[in-house]
Parts: structure tokens; sequence; C-alpha cells
């Protein structure tokens, strides 16, 4: 027996310091594959771009519909799906040995019978091949797909890199075109007499229904986020700088193995702050009276999750405070007991508005300001059935469009905002679509006000540093 525990823990250690993904087998790429080949048709090719070489000391990632397609972590790889034949082939760059003694092994072109083991490909080729007639053996009237959109890495999503693109593109001192235009370019410029078409809302239909092994993976993100927003709950105290709960919310993520960050975090304290909906410098120092506002969850293993909650720093809410969440949160549980597959999201904010009227008419509202807000949440929803989850926080793939299907993944954001008092409150959660209703992954996550309350009163780990250690002063 003792034999059979130490063989077992070698070959996990083994297992954990391998080079490459090991959370889809080649069968999930494959089916993934067949859903482009089913798109494109049988006159096309689709071929998708690896990320470039880290230009710094970055964690490597890998771009998101690179990834979800080959689950190859090596730069300056590409992918081509060739739909005349059906055939996949990988092309990965010529060995790095530079590299490699400084960062480690990685993949590249003379792992060609691992890659196909791993990944399922039926060819690997060097990047070297690809400098002539690439695609290969392309003919007139050859459509050639490809991505035009940015490609996304960590703490990424397509519409911020889309406004970051266009301000460079709009300086008169740089204006490069992105690294997946120049793509787009070189393809048409070599491949005059073929078609280059966008590959973008083929991809983005596929990676909308997420498999189990990704939906395991999302449930995973979310805990960690719900543990490391439970630790930055507990070290709550006045005099705590909001930096400080962001560090020990990312020191759960770290200990848990999600290396990385799905988005910078959101660690609010007071109006002001609070009122920023994507909030960033996290040096303000808690005061008692005020809230803070969290927006924080984990990369692990190239998914993410989304997720927020408001709690007093004394450990009280105002009474304020106290009647503005309180009716967010009903409305939250209301739309949560209505997500179901085959029912739209329109059908979803249009039965939500009637479970909440009897709700709303027994409320109090200690002002008008704060009925018309609430009122106003209820009308428009208030932002409630948010974005898709997944690859990136604000993911790729429509929900919207028509009836839910069983692994749809979003966040639900009920939110309120009260101008006249410059407030801004919401809850966020991420959840998954299933037979039989929907799972809320962060569902442990105390959401009721009382328990919130009872969990800033605890301590948590910043209190457990010594005292004098954590002062500083210029």
């Amino acid at each position: 027996m003792r034999k059979t525990c130490i063989l077992f823990l070698i070959f996990f250690s083994v297992l954990l310091s391998q080079n490459y993904q090991v959370d889809f087998p080649p069968e999930e790429f494959k089916k993934r594959w067949e859903g482009v080949f089913d798109q494109i048709g049988d006159d096309a090719v689709a071929i998708v771009q690896g990320f470039a070489l880290s230009n710094g000391f970055i964690m490597p990632r890998q771009t998101n519909a690179f990834y979800y397609l080959s689950g190859i972590e090596t730069p300056h790889a590409y992918i081509l799906l060739d739909g005349r034949d059906k055939k996949v082939t990988l092309y990965m760059p010529p060995r790095n040995v530079r590299l490699e003694r400084s960062e480690g092994r990685i993949l590249n072109a003379n792992d060609g019978k691992l890659i196909k083991k791993l990944v399922g490909v039926d060819a690997v080729r060097s990047t070297d091949e690809m400098r002539e007639n690439f695609p290969p053996d392309l003919k007139q009237g050859n459509t050639i797909y490809t991505m035009f959109t940015p490609a996304e890495g960590q703490g990424q999503s397509r519409y911020e890199l889309e406004v970051a693109n266009a301000s460079i593109a709009a300086d008169a001192w740089d204006g490069r075109i992105s690294r997946e235009g120049r793509f787009v370019q070189l393809l048409r410029t070599r491949n005059r007499r073929n078609v280059v078409k966008d590959l973008t809302t083929m991809i983005d239909n596929l990676r909308s229904v997420k498999s189990p092994r990704e939906i395991a993976l999302i449930r995973r993100a979310s805990q960690l986020a719900g543990l490391g927003m439970i630790e930055a709950i507990k070290s709550t105290e006045p005099g705590v700088w909001e930096y400080q709960l962001d560090g020990v919310a990312r020191y759960v993520y770290l200990i848990n193995g999600a290396r990385l960050e799905a988005y910078r975090s959101i660690t609010a304290s007071g109006t002001a702050n609070i009122s920023n909906g994507h909030y960033y410098r996290n040096d303000s120092q808690l005061k008692n009276g005020d809230m803070v506002l969290m927006d924080y969850a984990p990369d692990f293993r190239y998914y993410v999750s989304d997720i927020g909650r408001m709690w007093p720093v004394n450990g009280a809410y105002e009474p304020w405070q106290r009647e503005l969440l309180q009716i967010i949160l009903e409305y939250r549980n209301v739309v949560l007991d209505i997500i179901r597959p085959g029912i739209t999201t329109d059908q979803i904010l249009e039965e939500a508005q009637k479970k909440m009227k009897p709700i709303m008419r027994r409320y109090k509202f200690s002002k008008n300001i704060y009925k018309k807000a609430a009122e106003k949440m209820v009308r428009t929803g208030g932002g409630v059935l948010s974005h898709p989850v997944g690859l990136a926080v604000h993911d790729d793939g429509p929900y919207r469009k028509g009836p839910l299907k069983v692994g749809h993944v979003f966040s639900v954001d009920p939110q309120m905002w009260v101008p006249e008092e410059n407030l801004y409150l919401r809850y966020e959660d991420t959840v998954v679509v299933t037979e039989n209703g929907n799972e809320n992954f962060t569902d442990f996550l105390p959401s009721e006000l009382d328990d919130l309350e009872a969990l800033v009163r605890g301590k948590g780990m910043l209190q457990s540093f010594p005292e004098d250690l954590m002062k500083w002063n210029y």
C-alpha cells in the first residue's frame, strides 16, 4: 500500500510539472474543429495566429481563440484548419535553445509526436515552412478565414482591446495597426487570388456554450474568487488600505494555483471611489461609516470568473446602505430563481419585473430618489443580465440572441445608481445555465447583509501580521 501511494505521488508530481496543458483531451479539440468545419464549408481554410513572445518578465499566456482551438501555449504558433480535407495542422516554431535555458522547456516543432498525442492534430510542421505558399495549395476560389478582431490575453477582453488599438492608430506619432490587422494584411497581399474573411463570429458561436470541462474550470475560478473575497471581508476594518484587501484576495488565488488575475482588482471604499465603476487605484484608507466594493477574480488555467460584493468597513451597515443593498439583493434573488434553459433574457426581465411588483409595494424607502432608483433598476434590469464569462471576463460568444442553452455562462450583475447622491451599488455573481435551472458558482459566498456584517466582525489574515511592520510612513 505504501509503495502504491509513493508511486501515485511521483506520478502526480510529474503530471503537475508538465510543460503543457492537461485540462482538455484531443476529443474536445476535435469537436471544436468540427464546429469550425461546419461553418467554413468545403472550399475554405481557417488559420489562427497564436501570441507573440512576451516582451518582458511577465507570465506568458496564450491568446484565447488559439488556446481554445489547440491548448498549445508556445509563442508564435499557428493552427490551420483545412475545410477541403478536414485536416488540422499545427505550425510550431523551431526549438529555441537560448529561451529554454532561460525559461525552461516549451513545446516546439521537434515535438510533433507528442503534440499529435496531446492535441489530436493530423500534422505538426515548422513555422519555417510558412515563409512561402501559405496557406499551402490554395486554388482560386478558396476562401481564407482568420480572426479580424483583437486576440485577448491575460486580463484582456475584446472591447477594451479595440478601444486601445483605435487610440494607438489615432496617435499622430504612432499610428500602428494591430498585430491581427497586420496578419490579415499579409494574408491578402500574399494570396491575391483568394478572399480573406473574418472568422470571429464562427469562433464566438462555438465559445458561447461551455463544455463540462470548461465549466469545471470556471467553477474553480469562482470558488477561489469567493474564498479570496471572504478573506478580504474578514480583513476589513477602519485604517486598513484598499490595496491590502486586494493583496489578501490575491494571496488566496496564488496559494490555490491561480497564477494570474482575470482582471485588475476593483477594491473601492467610500462613495467617490465606488462611483468609478472600474476604479483601480486601490490606494485609499478605509474609513468608519464607508462601504467597500470589491470586484475581483482569478485566471485559473485560462478560465475566469466575475463576482462582486459590498460591505461596511466597521461591520455595521448604515440604515441607507442596508435599505439600498437589500432591494438590490431582492431583485438579484428573483432573477436567479428565473434563469433556466429555453427562456430568453427579455423574458427573464419581464418575469422578474412582475415578481418584483409585490416586493416593491411593501418595501419602505426613506427617500423618493431611492424609490425611483430601485424602480428604474427593476424596469430596465439595471445590467442584471450582464456579459458572458469564460476565457475572458467579458467573454466572446452571444447568449442573448435566442433562448438560453445549457452551458451558457454569464454574469448576474444588478446595479443601482442614485445620481443625486453619486451612489453606485451592486451585487455580482457568475452562473451557468443547467438542465434544471442554473448554478450560481459562488452561492457559498455570503450575500445576506447580516452574514456580510458578521464576516467583517471576524479577523482575517491581515490582522495576524505584526502591527508595527504594517505601518509605514514617508
